[in-house]
């Protein structure tokens, strides 16, 4: 036998079938995919430039060549016709800059409709101009806006606190314009700044995230920009011009609270302040001061945040036992303005550690008494947030979640008794996944609360009295769930929103837009077409762009009427052949059934560009289990980040098993107290029934990779499952669940820490170590403490197991995402599946 025939057969893995896997030219086609699909699809993307009267706009129609047109659409009948003479204006430009310009290939920036449609403005050649569109005559003009098409910062004033929604997969690319190294933070659902590292002068960042996440750009203690992802992916400019005060938390849809919302009351005839632990108040005339409570102690004093009843007569203010402090500490190796390390120390609570305990106190200003409140409905809080007075001053409410999120109740205080009652009273057996499926709108001009909640099985939307908390009628229902609320218009009684599932004949993790009434009668899909959806309105919300595609199909964009919720036109269908001529492939979706023999699971396969289908290929699967969402692409993507990977010489896939989100309640709790679980089960069904349609799929030599949860995730299937998944990349993971942080694992593991955290930890796990491994960790990674991984490497090596290890100085969180970190992965594939050297170098 061929010697080299031996070292494979001893290492488990047949010889690569496929004549150059793993070369120089497969390194250098994988490297150049950004430039080889870039500018290749025409009409990817369609945005409607509304004129002042809201009954037409124009866009911009891409055309082969290197041509476009721009298109003037009535909205009321779905006419479309040039938006003017562009002959004449082409002639009108060649005679004022005595430049030929062709009338297909006009650059007009910031073009906007003067005077209805008589005259339009723009930029051309670095001048404004207005053409008048009666009378062709140019004329030189103020300079108009430029929109840039990227992603606009917020203003930082005015940016909510924390990521709110996880949407669609999407990519932000950051982009350096100022004179200092600027460092990049994602602002995680508790408002955690997690960072993902640092973007030199002049550098971008690309950096894949979720559409509603919000992310910072900070230079030192200065936030020099702040951007929310969007369904499309953007460019994010920090060019410095943004004001250097820290965020201003803002309060959400449901998070007001009626009353001053400040120390002063209404009436301004007090001022309500803290001194040695303890409420006072002070007369705004006289300065009088009287003190209101006299049992806060440093260990359990008054916090200062203050809620007046809007008649001024009440007074609450929280009183917030303290918790523990858990300080985690990070050594920057290698500093680049000293050469000694450097220590950090940032503030980072896990599982089980003590949570601080806020109580409400009842005040009466009359008689300067405290009205005794029973804290029996909320003795355990995990938040006691958004309090709130009603407008007669008769009750104070607030939104409590206790500790190990089984509980989330609405408690109303009477404000002459202290009596507490429970106005909504959510509970579950497994978790309420209140950072992924809340939603709490009060309706205070009819005494009503729209409620979130999964009650039947599948997360819907429920019409509460406020005042009782009877249920009055289910807002919506059926086999499919509500994924997040847009809109609540009072005065129609009406709820815009996003909904998976709603029609049982596409993939139920596709996007429709919706809007049903109050009283969950006149359901209305807005959107139709076969894909994930994604819309903007025309601002008087008549008329919406209807943008849907699938990963194996381009964009649609449709103008659709609100009301009806009916198409009035295709505006342009996006063309990918110039696309598909230079080689590109898209994904295939697959689905196949769960490990219950019933339940569809669905996820996508990546071929390379160059695939043949007679010859056999390692698959390797990317994972991200995370219960916070559903992760397998869903949208068009001219680069998806699977098929650079695809390009050395492998399969890429990806699905969703049971115990992600976006399904049934009954599919989401299979991850309860048992996330190590990660779905292998469906996986390792779905792969297998995958390469029984496709045996090019070689399942002697499957990989397994991902990054955070997705590093415990890809570990764990080495550790549970090394019979199948023969080699993987771990990157940052969070292998124990006791040493992250604490809102993601209490979440889905439950409270208090029990036995099952030790039993599916991947340090416990670690002697069953089959197959080739890499870890990764950046020594600064903020979101996971790094000391997990570390404790991985320490149980490997006390049970004599052979890995490879990358630890990268000054990196933070994903260090896979780095040009270093995915070169290593790639290499570790090459060389683990394809039992090749790599060859990136020629």
């Amino acid at each position: 036998m061929n010697r080299l025939v031996v070292i494979a057969a001893l290492l488990g893995f047949g010889l690569p079938t496929v004549p150059g896997q793993g070369s120089f030219a497969d390194y250098e086609r994988a490297a150049g995919l950004r430039k080889l699909t870039e500018g290749r699809v025409l009409n990817q993307v369609l945005t409607a430039n509304w004129l002042p009267d809201n009954q037409q706009f124009w866009y911009r129609r891409e055309m082969p060549g290197g041509r476009a047109g721009f298109v003037l659409v009535t909205a009321a009948t779905g006419e479309k016709k040039p938006a003017f003479d562009h002959a004449s204006l082409a002639s009108a430009l060649k005679q004022a800059t005595g430049k030929d310009i062709a009338a297909d290939k006009l650059s007009l920036d910031g073009l906007e409709f003067h005077d209805g449609t008589d005259k339009i403005r723009f930029r051309s050649g670095g001048k404004g101009w207005e053409f008048n569109l009666a009378s062709r005559a140019l004329t030189e003009a103020s300079a108009t806006n430029s929109s840039t098409g990227g992603l606009s910062s917020l203003p930082i004033a005015d940016a909510p606190r924390a990521s709110r929604r996880t949407g669609a997969e999407t990519d932000i690319t950051f982009v350096n314009k100022t004179t200092n190294e600027v460092e990049v933070f994602w602002l995680s659902t508790e408002g955690q700044r997690v960072s993902y590292g640092r973007v030199a002068t002049g550098e971008q960042k690309f950096q894949h995230t979720f559409a509603g996440h919000l992310w910072l750009a900070v230079a030192g203690a200065r936030t020099l920009g702040v951007f929310e992802a969007t369904e499309r992916p953007a460019t994010a400019e920090i060019t410095g011009q943004m004001s250097t005060n820290s965020i201003t938390p803002s309060r959400g849809r449901g998070e007001g609270r009626r009353g001053s919302g400040r120390d002063e009351s209404p009436d301004q005839h007090r001022t309500a302040f803290i001194r040695d632990n303890n409420v006072f108040i002070r007369g705004t005339d006289d300065k009088s001061e009287t003190q209101l409570s006299r049992d806060g102690t440093s260990d359990d004093p008054y916090s200062g945040e203050f809620f007046w009843s809007p008649d001024s007569q009440k007074l609450v203010a929280l009183r917030t036992a303290k918790g523990q402090e858990h300080k985690v500490y990070l050594v920057e190796s290698s500093p680049k303005d000293q050469v000694q390390p450097k220590l950090h120390t940032i503030d980072y609570l896990k599982p089980g550690d003590k949570l601080a305990r806020p109580r409400p106190q009842l005040f009466d200003i009359s008689t300067k008494q405290q009205i005794p409140v029973s804290d029996e409905l909320f003795q355990n809080p995990w938040s006691l947030t958004q309090l709130r007075w009603d407008r007669d001053s008769s009750r104070f409410t607030f939104l409590y979640n206790q500790r190990g999120h089984q509980v989330l109740r609405i408690v109303a205080v009477d404000a002459k008794t202290g009596a507490a009652a429970a106005i909504v009273d959510e509970r579950s057996k497994t978790f309420i996944d209140y950072s992924g499926k809340f939603f709490s709108e009060s309706i205070e001009t009819t005494g009503e609360i729209v409620w979130m909640t999964e009650r039947d099985g599948w997360n819907h939307l429920y019409l509460h009295d406020a005042k009782t908390g009877r249920v009055k009628n289910q807002i919506t229902k059926g086999e499919w769930v509500v994924l997040g609320v847009d809109r609540v218009d009072r005065e129609k009684r009406q709820i815009w929103f996003r909904a998976g599932g709603i029609d049982p004949r596409q993939d139920p993790y596709y996007i429709h837009h919706c809007r049903v009434n109050f009283d969950g009668s006149g359901l209305v899909t807005m959107t139709e077409g076969d894909g994930t959806h994604l819309i903007e309105y025309s601002p008087d919300k008549r008329y919406l762009i209807d943008t849907f595609s699938r990963v194996d199909q381009a964009p649609v964009h449709e103008l659709r009427a609100v009301e009806s919720g009916k198409r009035i036109t295709e505006l342009e269908r996006a063309d990918d052949s110039e696309l598909r001529k230079a080689g590109w492939r898209s994904p295939e979706r697959f689905v196949t059934k769960a490990r219950d023999g019933e339940t569809d699971i669905y996820g996508v396969i990546v071929r390379p560009t160059n695939f043949d289908a007679t010859k056999k290929y390692p698959v390797i699967e990317n994972i991200y289990a995370g219960p916070q969402g559903f992760f397998t692409p869903k949208a068009f993507s001219v680069l998806n980040r699977m098929q650079e990977l695809a390009e050395l010489g492998f399969i890429v896939v990806q699905m969703d098993g049971l115990g992600t989100s976006g399904r049934s309640k009954k599919f989401h709790d299979v991850c309860w107290k048992n996330i190590g679980d990660a779905g292998f089960p469906d996986r390792i069904l779905w792969i297998k029934a995958a390469a029984a349609k496709h045996p090019e799929m070689d399942l002697t030599r499957v990989g397994i990779y991902g990054t955070s949860a997705g590093g415990q995730n890809s570990l764990g299937g080495l550790l549970t499952h090394g019979d199948f998944y023969k080699a993987g990349v771990s990157d940052c993971g969070c292998h124990d669940n006791r040493m992250d942080k604490i809102w993601w694992n209490e979440q889905w593991m439950g409270w208090p820490v029990g036995p099952h955290y030790d039993e599916q930890s991947n340090v416990t796990l670690a002697p069953k170590l089959q197959g080739k491994l890499l870890l990764m960790v950046g020594e600064l990674d903020r979101n996971v403490d790094p000391a997990s991984t570390r404790q991985v490497v320490n149980a490997l090596i006390k049970a004599n197991k052979d890995f490879e290890y990358l630890e990268v100085p000054g990196a933070g969180h994903g260090v896979a995402g780095t040009p270093y970190g995915k070169r290593r992965l790639q290499d570790f594939f090459v060389r683990a599946l394809l039992g090749k050297e790599p060859r990136w170098n020629p």
